[in-house]
């Protein structure tokens, strides 16, 4: 350059032309990269939540949901644990405990979906075997009916992963665990009525439970074991149950609870919506076509719904019922594939097939195959990096420290079904807050590929999850409870 400067001088007015061509053209590369730099931060933006975190944390006060369900049966739904509940009273677990009790619930799901089991008879009203064919874990949402003539108002948790219906029992002959209402005492009422041994009622308990049958006298008697090891065990009785003014129903089979422990919280009892013909749903198709639908409250503090009947949200988007070759109870899906602050994290399906899915109003994290889980995890992490980790909380393993944010960005999760439905996350359901120091993707992997995927309520909060069973069909409708 130096010796063609010699040979062909540059003069002064050319060299500044060439130095401000080559400054504009620094700023034009800038400008360009800045611009391309904000578009990504703008999609990044569309594809995230923005949210203070105060919102993620529990209140101690019930702010109930204003969403109005209009010509449906519908029933007021409270987290058990929350201010809303009249169950909420003393030391509630802590979220270590919570996660626990998931845990031995989704292990029992799986044990009961990977193979059948025979269950050996024993004593009526003793105890029940050691592992039975139905043992999961009780649910954490409740709501109210009315049992009996006269009514009395009873608070039962509704699980979508049981098909029996049963309530604590007067004269609780072995033991009765503290609830909130009255016992349920059937002597008081003029509508109860034992089942008898023998009947055909009596054998289909065999389905509900999972237990051989068992008589006491002429009685039949149920039994039921839960995940979390709660039990109930009592007389299969029939009686009056009013889920609303105009819905009463004469002839609803349920178990009058004798002997019941565990971890039921103050509540009388379980409402069953699987799909055994004694479930709730099975038990009232003639009215409702077994078409129910509920709404899962964003937080403790808030109120959801559960509605039987009426027509469907038209909000909804349908994905079909899937087949589950083990279990006929359980409400199966097709999962096609998740979404990442708007990535596709392109999971072979093979992934969701091997196992299949469910959907579950019991289970608290969903639980994803492990690959996966894996690919969840690892976009999370990218999109998340920019924030201080914290230690895991027992099954949860990629958790953040907000105690120096007053608000944060998160990625959007979305899934997606067969039939081309996708359902958006909320946020808190993307999130489970034990503090702000200690703040978890609320998802979880299986320990196998072969373990099923469920689906389990803290994604499903604030969706209206409609399932019309009697069209085969799961329907998911955004926003409809706060």
């Amino acid at each position: 350059m130096a010796i063609l400067y010699f040979i062909f001088p540059i003069s002064f007015s050319l060299r500044f032309f060439l130095f401000a061509n080559f400054i504009s053209l620094c700023f034009f590369f800038s400008f360009a990269i800045l611009q391309e730099r904000n578009l990504a931060e703008r999609i990044l933006l569309h594809h995230s939540h923005t949210i203070e975190v105060s919102s993620l944390l529990p209140s101690h006060s019930c702010k109930p949901s204003t969403v109005k369900v209009e010509k449906k049966t519908s029933l007021r739904v409270v987290h058990k644990h929350g201010p809303c509940s009249q169950l909420n009273q003393g030391k509630a677990p802590n979220h270590t405990e919570i996660l626990l009790q998931d845990e031995s619930r989704v292990n029992f799901i799986q044990s009961r979906l990977s193979s059948s089991r025979d269950v050996k008879e024993t004593d009526a009203a003793a105890t029940l075997p050691v592992k039975d064919g139905k043992s999961i874990g009780t649910g954490n949402y409740v709501v109210t009916v009315g049992l009996g003539t006269p009514r009395k108002d009873l608070s039962l948790i509704f699980d979508t992963g049981s098909d029996l219906n049963w309530t604590q029992c007067e004269p609780c002959v072995r033991s009765c665990y503290d609830q909130i209402e009255p016992i349920f005492d059937p002597s008081r009422s003029t509508s109860y009525t034992n089942i008898s041994c023998g009947s055909s009622l009596c054998d289909s308990l065999a389905s509900a439970t999972g237990n051989s049958l068992r008589c006491a006298s002429s009685t039949c008697v149920y039994g039921i074991q839960y995940g979390d090891s709660s039990f109930s065990i009592g007389f299969f009785g029939k009686e009056k149950l009013t889920l609303s003014p105009t819905d009463v129903f004469d002839n609803f089979y349920f178990g009058c609870g004798q002997n019941n422990q565990g971890l039921f919280r103050g509540s009388a009892g379980l409402l069953g919506l699987g799909r055994d013909p004694l479930s709730l749903v099975s038990q009232t198709a003639e009215k409702y076509n077994k078409l129910f639908s509920y709404c899962l409250p964003s937080s403790t503090s808030s109120t959801g719904f559960l509605t039987f009947g009426g027509s469907t949200s038209k909000s909804a988007k349908f994905t079909p019922l899937a087949s589950f070759p083990t279990s006929s109870s359980f409400y199966a899906l097709d999962f096609i594939d998740i979404k990442v602050g708007g990535r596709s994290l392109s999971i072979s399906q093979s992934v969701f097939s091997t196992a299949g899915a469910i959907i579950d109003s019991g289970t608290v994290i969903t639980r994803l195959p492990p690959a996966a889980y894996s690919a969840l995890r690892s976009t999370f992490r990218q999109l998340m990096n920019k924030y201080p980790r914290a230690p895991a909380l027992s099954i949860l393993d990629t958790c953040y420290d907000f105690s120096n944010y007053n608000t944060i960005t998160v990625p959007k999760i979305a899934l997606f079904f067969n039939g081309g439905v996708s359902v958006d996350v909320d946020v808190r359901g993307i999130l489970y807050a034990n503090g702000a120091s200690q703040v978890c993707l609320a998802f979880a992997g299986n320990s196998d590929a072969t373990d099923v995927l469920i689906y389990g309520n803290s994604q499903q909060k604030t969706l209206e999850v409609v399932y019309d069973a009697a069209a085969g069909k799961i329907g998911f409708a955004p926003a409809s409870c706060s």
